[in-house]
Order: C-alpha cells, then sequence, then structure tokens
C-alpha cells in the first residue's frame, strides 16, 4: 500500500499544472565531520537512488560553508547540518532539519513528496 500510494504521487508530481515537467531535487545540506551526516550516508544513501523517492528527487548535496547555488531559492538561512530541502522548480517546498533516523526519514520524505504533488495541482 505504501509503495502504491508512494507510486502515485511521485507519478503525479512530475507534471505540473501549466503540462510541463517539475523538475523535483532532494538537497542535502552538510559539512565535513557532521555524525548525522555520515550516519545517514551509511544508513540510507547506498538505497536512495534505487527507491521510488530517490527517482522522484534525485540527490544533489552542498556544503553548508559554500556559496549557495544561484539555481535554488530557499524559504529560509540554513543552520543544521544535515537538512534535506526539497526543492520543485528551482524552490524550496518544505525539509527536514537533521537526521531523524532512518525509520521516520522515510515518513517524512513521503509526505514532502505528497504535499509537493498537492501544492502543484492547485
Amino acid at each position: 500500500m505504501y509503495f502504491q500510494k508512494l507510486f502515485f504521487a511521485v507519478a503525479l508530481l512530475g507534471a505540473s499544472v501549466t503540462g510541463g515537467i517539475a523538475q523535483t531535487t532532494l538537497v542535502m545540506v552538510e559539512e565535513k565531520g557532521c555524525i548525522w551526516c555520515a550516519r545517514w550516508n551509511t544508513e540510507i544513501a547506498p538505497i536512495y537512488p534505487k527507491t521510488p523517492e530517490g527517482q522522484a528527487a534525485p540527490l544533489r548535496r552542498i556544503d553548508i560553508k559554500s556559496p549557495l547555488p544561484d539555481d535554488l531559492t530557499f524559504a529560509r538561512p540554513l543552520h543544521f547540518t544535515p537538512t534535506f530541502v526539497l526543492i520543485v522548480d528551482g524552490k524550496e517546498t518544505s525539509r527536514i532539519e537533521g537526521y531523524p533516523g532512518e525509520d521516520f526519514f522515510w515518513g517524512m520524505l513521503e509526505r514532502m513528496l505528497e504535499q509537493a504533488q498537492v501544492d502543484q495541482t492547485r
């Protein structure tokens, strides 16, 4: 049921209101020495690109100490690592600050993707 519901949300996320394809990315804001980033890299990173979530929102990494990329717009400043920001068409739609562990991460990300799909249909 979970994957069926997520697959439907992911499929709808691909089509924006204007009929074009929305560019959706999960940005991971990290820094060297971050133990929670390392934990995410061990628990999630190897499988992330193979999951429906990873297909819907490919991962992009940025260092919190580097200048922010010009092609991304964040809703507010970035202070914590890791922070996971869902970006749709270059703009932040939601974020997870910190790494809540594998079990909570997947559920939170699913809700972010579902909400982005709902927002696009408005």
